[in-house]
């Protein structure tokens, strides 16, 4: 069966133009060993035909015309239009009664245009040969007794397939390619070439210019078809129209230290975040390792050349594992914090000034008996969020804060200062007595003009004892800061233009916020040691602090010193 289908390829003019040839294999099933697109020599086709393996089961001849009538004869795999009238050929070789119908679907094939050969070897069915075979039967169906006999008929099929060629018994006139076809001919232009309205001479096809190409980058027309071309430092992708830029950087050899990028026609070196990039192009150095690296700074972090550490706010101290800070644990607050909710802060700053505040919270030391801390929020009216005795622990005062629900609206800034003076220091919502000596600390955060009154109930909160504090952002007014503020003012009152970089003034509360050695409620001081603790805490930057032991000692050292300059004073007297 080789043999006589190379026999019969041997006598036919193969080409894309001429006669095109593909070989299905069946059985049981249906095996295409090479379509009318796939090869255009006879050299090809006959190394496909002695690779062919036989399949070796049933014999589904109907499956197998199906196949050729559904796939094999389609533009798809390479027969040409049926407008151009070349014509579609199926020689169906076979040695046994076929396992399936052929009769209904070789009438199907017959009626879409394909003329078919029956060749039977052997035992072939005569019946079902003839049910196939085209008319008329005696000129499409043949019986061969053996396969060593097949060859013999390979001639006969020439006859039989060709007959005569009209494009050599007549003067065609075809500029490129003359076509036979029984009994007629016509003519064929060459690929990227039109045949012209006289059916006889061609005119070149610019593929590109109806704009139907698809080429990403460049159409590139040849003889009436056309290429796509990419831009420098681009590749045609395999859809053969789409460009994709060229990875420069997976060559591995930019020797980048950090990340290489691409770019068309090269590459480029780019340093990571805290690091600048070095003359030579390539390797990269340390500017900010804070920003560069997970420094794990409890409080701050300070760059230097090539490296970093960390420090605490002043009067803390850098604990051994050189990031966490001691807390003030022996000083011991009462502390009001007073946020704006207005609608001018806006939802995405009002999350940072939450954040601001357990920043706060993350100084202190917070327990029943030492630290407490409130938190009132104000816009047209005023919320207590929590009070003093609420919460035990920062944890659970922080996850509070993160809890606490944007208000907006107004700025009712004076409205705030006297529910905290009235209520957020009573000994009902958690201040302890004034007896007992805990400082009490008011915080009040805004970012704009108050809308009703300040400047009463302002003096009110610091005639009662209370430190006030103030923070300003963006539009706060300076005026109202300073009223709010203790003295000294400038120790009291902060600003910042923007709401990303206020976390900078949680230094300047630290040491105010934290006294040195406040002893909590258990001691109760005399007025005047009282009067000498208000004097120090005027006179110095930790306005805040409890009166300590060598306070202590400086006041009795006073009074003596006071003494023994009245007993001079009356000698002086006596002696006149």
């Amino acid at each position: 069966m080789r043999r006589f289908m190379m026999d019969i390829i041997g006598n036919l003019d193969v080409g894309p133009n001429a006669t095109r040839v593909g070989v299905i294999q069946y059985s049981s099933q249906v095996q295409n060993i090479f379509s009318l697109k796939t090869f255009f020599t006879r050299a090809d086709m006959e190394r496909a035909i002695n690779s062919i393996i036989p399949l070796a089961q049933g014999t589904m001849t109907g499956l197998a015309i199906q196949y050729a009538m559904n796939v094999a004869f389609t533009t798809q795999e390479g027969a040409r239009p049926l407008h151009k009238r070349i014509p579609r050929i199926a020689i169906i070789v076979t040695d046994g009664r076929p396992q399936d119908r052929v009769t209904e679907v070789a009438t199907q094939a017959r009626n879409a245009g394909i003329e078919i050969y029956a060749v039977g070897i052997q035992r072939a069915d005569m019946n079902s040969l003839r049910a196939m075979a085209s008319p008329p039967l005696e000129e499409h169906v043949f019986l061969v007794e053996s396969f060593e006999l097949i060859q013999q008929f390979a001639k006969q099929f020439q006859d039989k397939l060709c007959g005569v060629d009209m494009c050599v018994e007549r003067e065609h006139g075809c500029q490129h390619s003359c076509i036979s076809t029984p009994g007629s001919f016509y003519c064929e232009c060459n690929p990227g070439y039109r045949l012209n309205v006289d059916g006889k001479t061609c005119s070149p096809i610019d593929a590109c210019a109806d704009g139907s190409h698809g080429c990403q980058h460049h159409c590139v027309s040849v003889r009436g078809s056309y290429s796509c071309r990419c831009r420098p430092g681009y590749y045609l992708s395999h859809n053969k129209r789409s460009c994709t830029m060229i990875d420069y950087c997976s060559f591995g050899n930019h020797s980048c230290q950090h990340e290489c990028v691409s770019i068309p026609n090269g590459h480029y070196c780019r340093c990571r975040s805290g690091f600048t990039l070095q003359p030579d192009s390539k390797s990269c150095r340390a500017t900010d390792l804070c920003n560069g690296v997970d420094h794990g700074c409890e409080f701050k972090c300070v760059s230097t050349e090539g490296s970093y550490h960390c420090v605490c706010p002043e009067g803390q101290q850098l604990q051994a594992d050189g990031k966490t800070c001691s807390k003030c644990g022996a000083g011991h607050v009462d502390l009001v914090m007073v946020i704006d909710g207005s609608k001018s802060v806006r939802p995405q700053n009002f999350e940072l000034v939450k954040q601001f505040v357990n920043r706060i919270v993350d100084l202190l030391e917070v327990s029943p008996h030492g630290t407490r801390v409130g938190l009132v929020q104000y816009s047209s009216r005023v919320r207590t969020e929590f009070p003093l005795n609420k919460y035990h622990s920062a944890d659970e005062i922080k996850k509070a804060v993160m809890d606490v629900e944007y208000m907006e609206k107004g700025t009712m800034t004076g409205l705030a200062l006297k529910h905290m003076v009235e209520h957020s220091f009573s000994e009902l919502e958690g201040a302890r007595p004034l007896s007992y000596n805990i400082p009490r600390i008011g915080l009040v955060f805004t970012d704009g003009r108050s809308q009703d009154d300040i400047s009463e109930w302002a003096r009110r909160a610091k005639e009662s004892g209370i430190v006030m504090f103030a923070v300003g952002v963006g539009k706060a007014v300076e005026e109202e800061l300073r009223a709010i503020a203790s003295e000294p003012v400038e120790q009291h009152f902060s600003y910042s233009a923007d709401f990303t970089t206020m976390t900078h003034l949680v230094e300047n509360f630290s040491l105010n916020i934290c006294p040195e050695e406040g002893k909590g409620e258990t001691e109760i001081r005399s007025p005047c040691e009282c009067e000498a603790l208000v004097q120090f805490q005027t006179n110095t930057v930790a306005i805040l602090q409890s009166l300590t032991e060598k306070n202590i000692l400086w006041a009795r050292s006073l009074a003596q010193m006071t003494a023994r300059l009245e007993d001079l004073e009356k000698q002086i007297a006596n002696k006149k």
